[in-house]
C-alpha cells in the first residue's frame, strides 16, 4: 500500500505483523538475560514510543522505565548533526542495568551522545535496542548494538513512532519513501 504524506510518497516496507512477531523475540531474549535484575528502559523520544511501549509488554520480569528527548531533525529528510537536549535523564541510574530503546540507528550521532551521558552516571551495564539499524549509515562506531528489530538500507522511513515532519507517527506499518 501507498501513502502520501505532505508533499511525499511512501510504499510499505514492514507490516505491522513482522513488528509484532520480531519485538516479541526481542522481549522474550531480554527478560530472559535479565532475569536477575530489574532493568531501566530509557526510552528516546518521540520516536521509539511506540516501540518501546509495544517491547515493554513483552517484558515479564520487573522493570522500570524513564525517557529522554533528543532530537537531530528539524523537519529534513536528513539529520542535521546538531542534537538538540529536549528533557534530560531523569532518573539515578548508577549501579542499574540500562537498555536504551531507540527507533532507528541510522548516523548513530545521537545514539553515541545518550551513551556518553548515560556512562558517566555510572550504570552497572548499557544495552542497546533498536527497531530499526541503517549499517550502510553508521557515521560513528558504536560496537554492537544488542537488540535489533531488523536491518534495513539506507532510505527515509516512517510510521510506527517515526516521522516526517511531525506526520506519520501514528502508521502501524513502517514505510519508505518512494524513488521519484
Amino acid at each position: 500500500m501507498n501513502i502520501t504524506i505532505k508533499d511525499k510518497n511512501f510504499e510499505t516496507l514492514i507490516e505491522y505483523c513482522m513488528i509484532e512477531k520480531r519485538t516479541r523475540l526481542i522481549g522474550l531474549e531480554i527478560s530472559i538475560a535479565y532475569e536477575q535484575s530489574v532493568p531501566v528502559f530509557l526510552g528516546v523520544l518521540n520516536g521509539s514510543f511506540m516501540f518501546m511501549a509495544d517491547l515493554l509488554k513483552e517484558i515479564s520480569i520487573p522493570c522500570e522505565t524513564t525517557f529522554v528527548k533528543l532530537a537531530s531533525y528539524h523537519g529534513d529528510l536528513q539529520s542535521s548533526g546538531t542534537i538538540t537536549e529536549e528533557l534530560g535523564i531523569a532518573m539515578d541510574l548508577q549501579n542499574r542495568d540500562v537498555i536504551i530503546v531507540e527507533d532507528i540507528v541510522d548516523s548513530g550521532t545521537t545514539l553515541a551522545y545518550l551513551l556518553k551521558k548515560v556512562k558517566a552516571l555510572k550504570p552497572a551495564s548499557v544495552k542497546i535496542a533498536t527497531l530499526l539499524q541503517k549499517p550502510d549509515a553508521l557515521a560513528v562506531d558504536l560496537g554492537e548494538i544488542d537488540y535489533v528489530g531488523f536491518e534495513i538500507s539506507n532510505e527515509f522511513v516512517v510510521g510506527y513512532g517515526l516521522d516526517y515532519d511531525g506526520l506519520g507517527r501514528n502508521l502501524k506499518d513502517i514505510y519508505r519513501l518512494c524513488e521519484g
